[in-house]
């Protein structure tokens, strides 16, 4: 097959890439080249912005594809400019959206693809709510072959994934853990949640490629292992071989006293308890079972990152922002004591 990904490179897309590419399908990354060392083999690229609307119609011109997948498409302005350019020139048009989107707050733990769609804390998951109805739209009046895939949270080898971090990622939470200093969960740690290895992602989302039953449908692509943050964090710092030393923090006074999107992030998403029912993407792409376990693929990561020093991104200004918030408890603590 003929499969042009926009994007290719990131933490979900970098594994169907390889995936793809490995399986011998005619692979076309449209992207601008900021990580083309790692591209496979045999894989095509064209840099070119995809935002650059008539330069990317000029350049595709009179090429067709059986597959057309986005990734970096995050506002309906985004998708309404693919859907012109792709429009009779794709079999299939997958759409990368979010389980963010998903009702918050949530009216049920468990999760599955009949769950409304409506999220007041955080504007990017409202975009890509947005998003879907547009594209549904357009499959229900034009019959654009849409077919809406919506990640959790899914990780690689390039950052370990965390609830609360700065701007920069994830390193300077490891860099605390592994230098004895407490280290902020939100809530009290106890809320579930699921990680979902790229490699895992990708089967799923792969098996969807040319599968007819898939056009007009929405799918979540998710581990089946469920755990609390708490377990998270605990299973981090085992692969560390350090101790944890935790401070649990509200999601809404973290929401309050930083600048890092908290209320989005959290309130929105991590802090809600999700249990995703993944049996509709099992049933479409039969034989898909998640097989890394959380603390397989975290190994894996931190053994990568630890390897490769580019990826460990100090950010003192993070650091700094968690001293402070635990030190402004601690004191809260005394004051209350000692009353």
């Amino acid at each position: 097959m003929k499969i042009l990904l926009i994007g290719g490179t990131g933490t979900i897309s970098m594994a169907i890439t390889n995936l793809l590419a490995g399986r011998g399908e005619e692979v076309i990354l449209l992207n601008r080249g900021t990580r083309s060392a790692e591209i496979p083999e045999g894989v095509k690229v064209i840099n070119s912005d995809i935002s650059n609307e008539e330069e990317v119609s000029r350049i595709l011109s009179g090429m067709t594809f059986d597959c057309v997948g986005e990734f970096i498409g995050f506002v309906p302005s985004q998708v309404e400019r693919d859907v012109r350019l792709f429009s009779g020139k794709t079999k299939q048009y997958i759409y990368i959206s979010s389980a963010s989107a998903y009702h918050k707050p949530c009216s049920s733990y468990l999760i599955n693809e009949g769950t409304s769609l409506a999220n007041p804390y955080w504007q990017y998951s409202r975009d890509k709510i947005a998003c879907e109805e547009y594209l549904m739209d357009r499959y229900r009046k034009d019959s654009f072959p849409v077919t809406i895939v919506r990640p959790s949270h899914t990780y690689d080898q390039r950052s370990v994934p965390l609830g609360v971090h700065g701007n920069k990622g994830s390193w300077q939470v490891i860099k605390r853990i592994m230098e004895g200093k407490k280290v902020i969960i939100h809530g009290d740690g106890e809320s579930l949640w699921t990680m979902t290895h790229n490699s895992d992602f990708a089967k799923a989302y792969a098996g969807l490629i040319g599968n007819p039953h898939a056009i007009g449908e929405a799918f979540q692509i998710t581990n089946d292992e469920t755990l609390t943050w708490n377990q998270i964090y605990e299973t981090i710092a085992s692969v560390l071989g350090k101790p944890l030393n935790a401070v649990h923090v509200s999601s809404e006074f973290l929401a309050s006293v930083s600048g890092y999107g908290y209320e989005g992030s959290l309130t929105g998403d991590k802090s809600c308890s999700v249990v995703f029912d993944n049996r509709k993407i099992k049933k479409a792409v039969p034989g898909f079972i998640p097989s890394v376990r959380f603390e397989q693929g975290v190994r894996e990561t931190i053994g990568y990152i630890l390897e490769h020093p580019e990826y460990q991104i100090e950010d003192p200004e993070f650091d700094q922002w968690c001293d402070k918030v635990i030190d402004a408890l601690d004191k809260a603590k005394e004051i209350i004591k000692n009353g």
